[in-house]
């Protein structure tokens, strides 16, 4: 434990030196039982947002040095600050890192449209995602691995589809948004239909080229054949008239929903952190 108080490391309940798979490994396993509205289902996304990108882990253990290193410093324990971004215990899975946190971004008038598509459907997809009752299942000795294996199998394909459904080009639009199609159930592809419609009439004025790059995912809960998925991606953002992309970071919930023996993205809703 640092000097001013618990480390994200504490927060994970794992030593200092621990591995990217022993951290992962422990944000799994802690975030499996609670619900999503918890605070602790939060702070426990927070460690792993931190720990499991080498940068910022990079920084906090250099802020953990520098606390060991001045130990007679009067200071009240306290827990880590929240990376600003991640919903804080009041309100609510880092934009640009060079950034002040105290900088917040223009958002420019083009993008006043999309965000309203981007809020009414996010606030949708948290109220099927959050306001359901835990439904996680309780294996039994004999059906725990096969339920199990078909959650990672949830997982697995909820890993490959966030980058189609989050990325697209604006020179090969009608591509990028049939292959997110392929990934959706018929009634989320209507969803996703209406943010395609917000789009397209400033690609040429914006020429936007957005992908996305996991990070981790976690599966959040499961029954039957739904299983939600928490996943922390990269996603590099090139606008008309850049030279570099930004990158945001998002905190992304994918409800998967098995059809005719397939996986498929049944509703999604986004967080973006910043630091």
């Amino acid at each position: 434990m640092s000097a001013t108080g618990a480390s994200w490391y504490d927060v994970l309940g794992v030593e200092p030196g621990a591995s990217t798979e022993e951290i992962r490994a422990a944000w799994r396993s802690g975030i499996a039982d609670l619900d999503p509205s918890e605070r602790r289902f939060r702070l426990l996304n927070q460690a792993a947002e931190v720990l499991l990108d080498p940068a910022r882990r990079a920084e906090h253990d250099a802020a953990l040095a520098r606390e060991e290193r001045e130990p007679d410093e009067p200071s009240e324990p306290s827990e880590p600050s929240e990376p600003a971004g991640v919903a804080p215990a009041a309100d609510a899975p880092a934009s640009r890192p060079a950034e002040s946190a105290s900088r917040l971004p223009l958002v420019p008038g083009w993008a006043l449209v999309v965000l309203a598509v981007l809020a009414v459907l996010s606030v949708g997809a948290a109220t099927l995602v959050w306001a359901q009752p835990n439904e996680r299942v309780v294996a039994s000795a004999n059906g725990g691995n096969e339920i199990e294996e078909s959650a990672e199998q949830a997982r697995a394909v909820a890993e490959r589809a966030v980058g189609p459904v989050l990325s697209y080009d604006y020179r090969s639009f009608e591509e990028s948004t049939a292959a997110a199609r392929s990934y959706m159930t018929t009634a989320y592809q209507e969803d996703y239909d209406k943010l395609v419609a917000a789009l397209e009439p400033n690609l040429e004025e914006v020429q936007p080229v957005v992908e996305v790059e996991v990070v981790d995912s976690a599966v959040v809960r499961t029954s039957g054949d739904r299983v939600d998925v928490l996943v922390f991606v990269n996603r590099p953002t090139l606008r008309k008239g850049m030279d570099e992309p930004e990158i945001y970071k998002d905190q992304v919930t994918l409800r998967m929903v098995r059809e005719d023996g397939q996986w498929l993205v049944g509703d999604l809703s986004t967080n973006q952190l910043q630091e």
